[in-house]
């Protein structure tokens, strides 16, 4: 076998990975040994930081079949290296692997799932897995789940349960009986135990863990370098803020632990019954559970332990744990397609498509419910991490690492101070060799330049800004449970929200009801509670077709449900457990009028009038995959049951007998759909007498739904929440898109669009039709243009040239952009990215409104439009939205319940309002990390030049010294700074988002520029006064020019001699110049508008300032002789001190005109200008006023070598493309067809059809 093979597993999911056999080699390991005894056990950190070298460093490569190490390596973009190493699962010590018994177990199948085939091809399948005789499987563990070495695929692969590659025919034939104890032992042996296990690590561990950060390591090892320069002090200080922050990491990484574990936990320890193959119940733990057992589900309910699917029976259950929806939902069992000949006997069972039957990890079965000495059944299909609720911990114990440029950016400032003190650290060297200091000193001093260039307060400043937003927005009633995605918030361009429950109001109120009799309309009616209605078919699918349940005596169930059940007036009531067990054929619901609702009879007719009521004998919940639902129901008394459906038009109507649907249906939706109304319609038909209660239990939906006759819509009204129209106003006006996703109609969602001004009245409303490939024909689009306001004489007339331009609210955005957006459906949606992958960028750019979304495409939706660089958020009600909310860059779920974990954030109000209050927080969280790291920078970089500076005289900044500048004023300032909340109101600009800009970096480097400058200005100078000369303990400049104000018994016996030569007269000038110089940066960088308020409301920070500044001019300008002494500061003429305040005065006038004038206001728009929402101005001629500006920003992008760039961003850069395609947008009433030949690469052609 080849040693350098590479294998991928997981292939084309999100966890896929690369794999890298290694075995142990005894000579690597030996040389490493040597080398972390050489480097005093450097080396082993570096390697417990780095996997992929540890590997390397000791294994040599080897087939991946017999490795005792694998390397794995992540192929998304972060590349993250794992390693893991190679364990055996032993079957021969099993008392259940004898060959005899072989037959009776379940191996593992081709996919490594459990196989369906039994007895003779066991043996087989346990060869696939073990390589020797001895029965031993390969394995290997990786966040949580086991790799077993497959023989057939040569490759390792993770063992999955009944959710893959197993039929819903199987199902019932196969898995339904239950297993032996064998097989069961068995299975338990490979599946191991069934528990989400969170270990809450002990303080210990994680203490260890967070000690090796290398943060920590850096700071262990300046503390001792301190400490053998005997600056004990300043070392016992980041000695004391080490542990502070070390306990406070500790603390929030254990509390999220045990929260995690208890949200884990409440489900390990549940008794529950299993039925055995020989048909009698065992009472087992849960944590013994396996795929295949067929567990019971208690009538009073259950907190499920694994994913299952339901055989038998109704549940009600509440899955807010994992969706923030708290509706109850109705699950039944899985339809049984060997039953029914129409079914589909070959279609595969999946718990995404089938979720409607079945039971999910962690959700909670309110109710159950079930027939005559028939128990509620499901089989399990996945335990363990497997589950739903397995892969959503997983989720967050290994969480994807946070992709942000800000983050990178400041890894590569870091190393550019690494770089500056390695140059200081060689300066030092020489400095000291060529003034004969000894070795030890050039060897403490040249890396004490290290640790001061490189700030060890810099995480906890960076973080201060993030803490403090998250505090604001919880305040606000946003919670957080990803803080680090707060930053990332600020770079919004894009926001997608769902339509019902986030731009609308979460209930619909119905407007009226739109019956057809003898293929025709009738008028809509708006009271449906009437004698006239109470009988008809119409009102009775209206009673019958819903999920509604009660629960503790309320109805509850889907809000659209409830307000359409409510509007009839009826009363529904559900058997209890004494009834069902009394009758054999008890109906689980029952629903009736109110008694004065029904006609008065004629005494012959007192049977009758004595009871009309319906029994829902068997409930196809709502898909919506398939966009509607549908019940069997039957009137009591009747012979023949009943039909009813309910769902999307279009769907229903394609379902129904063409006689039945009326000729003006389109134009009926069209136009109801278009002033905004939800519009459901139902369907009807009589079923053959032959079809028994038994028989209507296994039959499969597809039987049920077709040939149906068209009774008429439901026309609701969903009506715009108050503040909606306001909020995308003021995100349009930030220049921020916005983009419609919904499960709704295509022209209610454009209605609505148009309503809430997401699309404004003149633009352009383009659909987008696709249809797949079918009888030989490559895939097409169709471009219609939706009737606008404004009509046209011809359809081919319309023009993109003709629409009037009107920019949204004044802003620079490109003209294009406000004339015309794509709608679409989910069924074009996925067929424009299966089909013409070179055309979705494009719809990415102007795509407004994409309506009948499934969940997956809402996910899909949100990763097409990153592709094309945009900052994408996602707004949602968290019903069906999770992986939307998860993949967004910032996803926001509107559910009331904190619980859910779905999202990173998680709104307490209801209200879209939400997304401004997070984007403006998200943008002061930016700016101030970006002050905070400025600041940080500066100050290194000051702290540097200073001590460089004296080092230049063999002096140093004293122990005190350090401690007053790093203590007293840089966390004061960096914790104090942190604190400016956000701008009142968005603005159309946005943040920079990474640091390696030109305005960022001409900041830092004008700022440092100044600062050496006014340092060395001080430095030097002071050696030309006339009272200067090299200080020793009998100096006193202040004798010769005494000062009034001076203290006499300042200068006591000063006997002691001063080892370091801290004291001096150029020590204290640059120690008082360069104190200054950290509050005048930190006053320059403190800016406010526009994403934050300005520095004088933050409270903390001015008085800070003032008091530091206060301090600091006192102690200057009046000595104190105690102060002086802890400080090591000697005595200057007061007229130097005068001279002092001059250059800091100057010093803080240029700086803060750099910074505010220069800088934002000449190159901030000539030079780094970035129009609105980081996109350029495109326009074809150039105003004659824009020339001088032009000239302007040439001249000084050639002085500062800037060249004009194409955009970084794609949407950008397709914008500017787009502006020039003579052939985009596509023309009314043409069709776009893939090439037949080169398919697969995306290439489409424009067809005009005469």
């Amino acid at each position: 076998m080849d040693k350098e093979e590479r294998k991928i597993i997981n292939q084309g999911q999100e966890d896929e990975m690369e794999i890298y056999g290694y075995n142990l080699s005894r000579w690597k390991l030996a040389i490493v040994s040597l080398g972390v005894i050489c480097t005093g056990g450097f080396l082993l950190l570096l390697l417990y930081w780095m996997p992929e070298w540890r590997v390397k460093a000791t294994c040599v490569r080897a087939a991946i079949k017999d490795c005792e190490v694998v390397l794995l390596r992540t192929t998304d973009e972060f590349k993250t290296w794992f390693c893991a190493k190679i364990r055996f699962l032993s079957l021969e010590t099993h008392p259940f692997s004898s060959p005899k018994s072989m037959s009776d177990k379940l191996s593992i199948g081709r996919a490594v799932c459990l196989i369906e085939n039994p007895t003779e091809e066991n043996r087989q399948e346990i060869s696939k897995y073990s390589q020797t005789e001895s029965q031993q499987i390969r394995y290997f563990t990786h966040h949580s789940i086991k790799y077993f070495w497959n023989d057939n695929i040569h490759n390792f692969s993770f063992l999955k349960g009944l959710d893959e590659g197993v039929s819903c025919t199987s199902i019932y034939e196969k898995h339904s009986a239950g297993l032996t104890k064998g097989m069961h032992a068995y299975r338990k042996l490979l599946y191991g135990i069934n528990e989400i296990a969170v270990k809450v690590p002990s303080v210990f561990k994680l203490l260890i863990k967070e000690v090796l950060n290398p943060f920590y390591i850096f700071q262990l090892f300046s503390v001792i370098l301190w400490c053998t320069d005997e600056y004990y002090y300043y070392a016992l200080a980041i000695v004391v803020m080490s542990i502070v922050s070390i306990v406070t990491s500790l603390y929030s990484i254990r509390k999220q632990y045990v929260m995690l574990h208890d949200m884990v936990a409440t489900h390990s320890t549940v008794r529950v019954s299993v039925c055995r193959v020989n048909e009698e119940m065992e009472e087992i733990f849960s944590t013994d559970l396996v795929p295949g057992d067929v567990v019971v589900i208690p009538l009073n309910g259950i907190i499920m332990p694994c994913d299952a699917v339901l055989i038998n029976g109704t549940c009600i259950v509440n899955e807010s744990m994992l969706t923030g929806e708290s509706v109850p939902v109705t699950k039944t069992n899985l339809p049984n397609p060997s039953v029914d000949v129409r079914g589909k006997g070959d279609e595969l069972y999946n718990p995404e498509t089938h979720k409607r039957h079945t039971l999910f990890c962690g959700t909670t079965v309110i109710q159950t419910r079930f027939y005559t000495g028939e128990f509620v059944k499901a089989i399990v299909v996945r335990t363990g991490f497997s589950t739903s609720k397995g892969q959503l911990v997983r989720s967050i114990l290994y969480p994807k690492p946070t992709d942000f440029k800000l983050y990178r950016d400041a890894y590569l400032f870091l190393l550019c101070l690494v770089a500056v003190a390695g140059i200081g650290f060689i300066y030092t060297i020489i400095n000291s060799i060529l003034n004969e200091v000894e070795v030890g000193i050039i060897i403490i001093e040249s890396l004490d330049i290290i640790t001061i260039t490189v700030p060890p307060a810099l995480p906890a400043a960076m973080t201060a800004g993030i803490v403090y937003a998250q505090r604001r927005l919880k305040k606000i009633g946003i919670f957080c449970i990803s803080p680090q995605r707060i930053n990332i918030c600020g770079q919004l361009n894009l926001v997608c929200f769902d339509k019902t429950g986030t731009l609308t109001e979460d209930g619909l109120d119905l407007w009226g009801i739109q019956r057809v009799e003898n293929t025709r309309f009738l008028l809509p009616e708006e009271n449906v509670c009437n004698e006239m209605l109470v009988k008809s078919q119409f009102v009775a699918c209206m009673a019958t077709c819903h999920s509604l349940t009660k629960i503790e005596g309320v109805l509850s169930g889907d809000p659209l449900d409830l307000k359409m059940f409510e509007a009839i007036g009826w009363i529904l009531e559900e058997a209890t457990e004494e009834e069902t067990a009394l009758h054999n054929r008890i109906m689980p619901t029952v629903v009736r009028p109110p008694k004065q609702l029904l006609p008065e009879s004629t005494p012959a007719g007192n049977q009758e009038m004595a009871i009309y009521e319906i029994g829902i004998v068997r409930q196809f919940p709502f898909s919506s995959a398939l966009q509607r639902m549908s019940v069997v129901a039957r009137v009591l008394g009747d012979k023949k049951m009943d039909a009813y459906m309910k769902g999307a038009p279009e769907v229903i109507a394609s379902l129904c007998k063409p006689e039945t649907v009326p000729v003006d249906f389109q134009k009926v939706l069209e136009d109801f759909t278009k002033q905004g109304f939800r519009v459901i319609a139902l369907a009807h038909r009589k079923l053959e007498s032959k079809l028994t209660w038994h028989k209507v239990q296994n039959i499969s939906r597809d039987a049920i739904e077709n040939n149906m006759d068209f009774m008429g819509l439901i026309i609701m009204q969903n009506k715009l929440k108050q503040e909606t129209p306001a909020v995308l106003e003021d995100l349009h006006k930030a220049n921020i898109r916005t983009v419609m996703v919904t499960g709704d109609n295509m022209l209610t969602a454009v209605s609505v669009a148009r309503d809430c001004g997401m699309i404004l009245p003149q633009d352009k409303v383009i659909i987008a039709e696709a249809l797949p490939p079918k009888d030989g024909k490559v895939a097409k689009i169709n471009w219609h243009y939706a009737d606008s306001l404004t009509q046209c004489s011809h359809p081919s007339a319309i023009d993109s040239e003709d629409i009037p331009v009107k920019l949204v609210h004044d802003s620079l955005e490109d003209l294009q952009m406000t004339r015309y957006h794509f709608a679409m459906n989910g069924k074009s949606f996925s067929v424009i990215l299966e089909h013409f992958q070179d055309l979705v960028p494009k719809l990415m750019l102007h795509g407004t409104v994409f309506a009948r979304m499934a969940p997956d495409q809402k996910t899909q939706l949100i990763e097409a439009l990153q592709n094309v660089d945009y900052f994408v958020g996602m707004c949602g009600d968290g019903a069906n939205d999770c992986g939307a909310l998860k993949r967004a860059h910032g996803g926001i779920s509107l559910s009331e319940l904190e619980a859910s974990v779905a999202s990173p954030f998680t709104s307490k109000t209801p209200s879209i309002s939400c997304v401004p209050n997070l984007i403006r927080e998200g943008r002061a969280a930016l700016i101030t990390s970006f002050c905070v790291f400025k600041f940080m920078a500066l100050y290194s970089i000051i702290q540097y030049f200073s001590v460089t500076l004296l080092y230049s005289i063999l002096s140093n900044l004293g122990d005190f010294q350090f401690l007053f500048i790093d203590l007293a004023i840089i966390l004061v300032v960096v914790f104090t700074m942190s604190l400016n909340p956000a701008w009142k109101e968005l603005v159309p600009q946005r943040p920079p988002s990474g640091l390696i800009s030109g305005a960022l970096l001409f900041s830092v480097l004008s700022q440092i520029i100044i600062s050496i400058g006014f340092q060395s200005l001080g430095f030097f100078w002071v050696k030309q006064q006339p009272w200067y000369e090299v200080w020793h303990p009998e100096s006193d400049a202040c004798n010769t020019t005494r000062s009034l104000f001076w203290n006499s018994s300042h200068v006591d016996n000063e006997t002691e001699l001063d080892e370091h030569n801290i004291k001096n007269y150029e020590n204290t000038t640059v120690f008082f110049i360069s104190s200054f110089q950290y509050l005048i940066v930190a006053i320059a960088f403190s800016k406010g508008k526009p994403f934050r308020q300005p520095c004088y409301k933050n409270y903390f920070f001015v008085f800070s300032v003032i008091f530091l500044y206060a301090f600091i001019l006192f102690i200057m300008l009046y000595p104190v002789a105690s102060v002086d002494q802890v400080l090591e500061i000697v005595c200057v003429p007061y007229q130097w001190r005068i001279t002092m305040l001059i250059i800091v005065l100057v010093n803080a006038f240029v700086s803060i005109t750099v910074e505010n004038f220069f800088l934002d206001m000449v190159l901030g728009k000539v030079v780094f200008n970035r129009d609105k929402q980081g996109e350029y101005r495109f326009s074809t001629t150039q105003p004659p006023q824009e020339s001088v500006d032009r000239w302007g920003k040439c001249c000084l992008s050639w002085a500062l070598g800037c060249r004009k760039k194409t955009p970084k961003a794609k949407y950008m850069y397709l914008a500017q493309e787009l502006l020039v395609d003579p052939e985009w947008p596509p023309k009314p009433q043409t069709t776009t067809e893939a090439k037949a030949l080169v398919r697969e690469n995306g290439s489409c052609q424009i067809i005009t059809i005469t």
